[in-house]
């Protein structure tokens, strides 16, 4: 993994949770304690837990979902293949797109960075369309702005539609 540079200035990151396997309350705090773990990172802040329907696939349980607030001097990447790390630690597996998973970690956002790259993303290309992304992101970051759309706040009335509940 790429360590940070010396004396390099924490980022707010913020990433994505979500699982549908397995005991998904017990994935998130074990998610929070590995990223915690990691080189010149700390959690700030983590969401509650919400309850969604998988998107574009059926016959699969309900998500739980939420965010964490990371400080970080790690590179993106670096941050990138901790989260991927992560998962496989978790026993998640991709036999297919769109397969349910016992940890999922997506990286929404990595300070005003915007970035595209062929394994990266940022800020994530569709979490201004995601009520299960905006709604827990604003709970911990109520101010928070995504490059190219505003304030996340202010995208929360387009995904209304969208089923999601507070546990």
């Amino acid at each position: 993994m790429t360590r940070p540079a010396p004396g390099a200035a924490p980022v707010r990151a913020y990433v994505a949770f979500g699982a549908n396997l397995g005991d998904p309350a017990a994935a998130l705090e074990q998610a929070c304690a590995a990223l915690d773990a990691l080189p010149a990172t700390r959690v700030a802040a983590c969401s509650a837990l919400y309850r969604s329907a998988p998107v574009d696939v059926s016959g699969q349980p309900d998500y739980l979902n939420a965010v964490i607030a990371l400080d970080t001097a790690l590179p993106a990447t670096a941050l990138l293949a901790a989260l991927l790390d992560t998962e496989r630690a978790a026993g998640r597996r991709r036999d297919y797109p769109q397969a349910p998973r016992t940890l999922d970690l997506d990286l929404l956002l990595y300070g005003e960075e915007v970035l595209d790259l062929p394994q990266l993303q940022v800020p994530h290309p569709r979490m201004h369309r995601r009520a299960f992304v905006l709604r827990p992101l604003t709970e911990i970051a109520p101010q928070v702005r995504i490059p190219g759309h505003g304030p996340a706040i202010d995208l929360l009335p387009g995904v209304a539609d969208q089923a999601i509940v507070r546990l």
